[in-house]
């Protein structure tokens, strides 16, 4: 056989738990509490309170320090055999330096705790100072008992209590309600089930009763909405009472506070911290709780091992990245376009640079190119103007003036690399550089190798005459430029240099730069120039003991250890040199292998040509050659 109970429903009258739960977090998150104890009694009922609001504590950042449970007792005896509980209870509480607990126990529990927080040892422990926070399950002024305990110790404590608006005339409408009357069902009704009595003649219909709560919806003379959700729990919420006393036993119920889960969004939970008084110990400031103290920006949380995830170390923020507010998990680093200042805590706007032509740095190398141009165009006016003379001539004239030009050229391109990038300076940058030096460097080549052949040829029976000739050297210039001519052109063609902007190689700057596109490319470019020059000093180095006054290979030999020696240098130089110096690296490179050699192949011949002209005849070259 099976039987069917059926219960009568239940309705609170008090709003649900879950909002309570709810406004406790709220409470501590607008504060900024993350350090908190609690104080349950010692039951299933205190238990379960702890442990939802440990899951809830979790999902919203907030560490529970300790969990102290008040000793429950049966009677005033068996509470005095409880002393040794209470009093370690109290020295902890006491030790503690959590500012903020929560409190959760029924009256009995609460005057335990009361007693306890009063038994101190003035000359053995300091006064317990905290800031409370009571749930809606007690209320000190519902017991007389409490005041007479002593409330000194919960000055300034947060309490939440069922929300109540004061309703114009219920005490007089109290006075006049007569049950019996039969004006009004309801009041019967909940007159026997609350008083647990029974009128004459009436059947109470419990199902009736429910049916009648379940719809009950109104609006009392305060303005506000009396109803029951479907969970037959009363919809409303807890206000949040700021607990004042004074040494006369008295105390202040302020109402500091609101938990309104009708509300609108930002009016769910409402404070109004001025009005708010804290215990004297905490000076009127906002007491903190907290594990560790806050990260200030420009350092972040470091978690300790085997601590709660409240409890933290603060680390500077690396090298690159910043954090602008207190209490990040990590740092991150600025925008491209962005820097971290010396605190790491906030974020600079780079500044553009590029090597312009008003910086002294620029303003030396421009100096510096158009004083070298200047004297390689008086070198060439000079060697035009004796273009008859014996030393001119006996080198092949013509390349003579090739190299001076390209040298000239050389010393002017460098000027291509100061000022701001641009899209055709960038094409122009080192494809000029790549051809003139190709251009100087061959012609040396050229004399050298003429030199050479015009030795051997002397030798009877040589074959080599039909070599030698102006031929020869104009066929080597232009073979070896071709070659320099389509390595650009295959660079331009496949990754051409264009205007970039190099946001990393300077911290604080954004540098504007010409980006080679290839830089496989370029290196071929310059590798093809060095293996010219190194075949340029193999050969005049080899014919440098030949018989001949005028003799270059000599000059040819030192000139092109120079250069390469210039542009050994500059590899290293390039690659671990950043921004905008990068630029001025490439500029003394060329003019210092230009000024080498201009210097190295022309002072000596100049010095004769201008100084001495005495040693500048047919019969001074022709005792060289005995």
């Amino acid at each position: 056989m099976s039987e069917v109970i059926q219960l009568s429903p239940l309705y609170r009258v008090v709003p649900s738990e879950e909002h309570q739960y709810t406004g406790i977090v709220q409470l501590l998150l607008h504060f900024q509490w993350s350090w908190v104890g609690i104080i349950v009694a010692n039951d299933d009922k205190g238990e379960r309170f702890g442990q939802t609001l440990a899951q809830k504590f979790a999902q919203n950042g907030i560490c529970i320090a300790f969990m102290e449970r008040i000793p429950t007792y049966k009677n005033t005896l068996e509470m005095y055999g409880m002393l040794e509980l209470f009093q370690n209870m109290t020295i902890f509480l006491a030790q503690t330096s959590v500012n903020v607990c929560i409190i959760s126990a029924d009256s009995e529990s609460m005057n335990a705790l009361q007693l306890a927080l009063n038994m101190f040892d003035p000359d053995s422990m300091a006064p317990i100072h905290k800031e409370w926070v009571l749930t809606a399950h007690f209320d000190f002024s519902s017991q007389v008992y409490h005041r007479d305990v002593g409330m000194q110790v919960f000055h300034g404590a947060l309490s939440f209590a069922v929300h109540l608006t004061e309703v114009q005339g219920f005490q007089k409408f109290l006075r006049s309600i007569n049950p019996q009357a039969g004006e009004d069902g309801f009041i019967r009704v909940f007159w026997q089930q609350a008083f647990s009595c029974l009128f004459p003649d009436t059947d109470v219909d419990d199902e009736a009763l429910h049916h009648f709560l379940r719809r009950l919806s109104f609006n009392n003379s305060a303005g506000e909405k009396f109803c029951f959700d479907e969970n037959g729990e009363l919809v409303g919420g807890f206000d949040i009472i700021n607990w004042v006393t004074f040494p006369n036993k008295s105390f202040l119920r302020v109402k500091v506070g609101r938990m309104d889960p009708q509300g609108t969004t930002d009016m769910v939970f409402s404070m109004n911290d001025p009005i708010i008084t804290w215990h004297s110990t905490f000076n009127q400031v906002t007491p903190l709780a907290m594990c560790t103290d806050n990260c200030h920006p420009g350092y972040s949380r470091k978690k300790k091992e085997g601590q709660p995830f409240c409890c933290y170390d603060c680390a500077p923020c690396p090298e690159g990245k910043i954090s602008n507010q207190k209490d990040m998990d990590a740092c991150f680093q600025c925008s491209e376009d962005h820097y971290p200042n010396s605190n790491r805590d906030s974020c600079l706007l780079k500044k553009i640079t590029f090597l312009s032509y008003g910086e002294p740095l620029s303003i030396i190398l421009a100096s510096v190119a158009f004083s070298l141009s200047f004297i390689t165009v008086l070198v060439l006016g000079i060697f035009i103007k004796y273009q008859d003379t014996p030393i001119v001539k006996a080198n092949n004239r013509d390349l003579t003036y090739t190299i001076l030009v390209s040298l000239l050229l050389s010393s002017l391109c460098a000027l291509l690399f100061i000022g701001q990038p641009e899209k055709v300076t960038c094409l122009l940058r080192q494809m000029t550089f790549g051809i003139i030096f190709t251009v100087a460097v061959s012609c040396l080549l050229a004399k050298t190798i003429t030199v050479v052949l015009a030795f051997m040829a002397t030798k009877p029976g040589s074959g080599m005459r039909k070599w030698v000739g102006k031929r020869l050297a104009s066929s080597t210039v232009i073979s070896c430029s071709l070659v320099q001519g389509m390595i650009c052109t295959v660079w331009l063609a496949t990754s051409p240099p264009f205007p970039d902007s190099d946001m990393h190689s300077v911290t604080e700057g954004i540098v504007l730069v010409c980006n080679d596109g290839s830089v496989t490319m370029f290196f071929c470019v310059l590798g093809y120039i060095g293996f010219l020059a190194i075949v340029s000093f193999t050969v005049a180095f080899l014919a440098r003991k030949l018989p001949d006054r005028f003799n270059e290979a000599k000059l040819i030999t030192f000139s092109m250890l120079v250069f390469c020696s210039v542009w050994l240098s500059f590899v290293p130089a390039y690659l671990s040199t950043k921004g905008k110096y990068i630029v001025a690296v490439e500029i003394f490179s060329i003019l210092a292998s230009s000024a080498g050699l201009l210097g190295c192949i022309f002072c000596s011949k100049c010095y004769i040509i201008v100084l001495r002209p005495d040693m500048n005849k047919k019969k001074m070259l022709m005792n060289g050659n005995k």
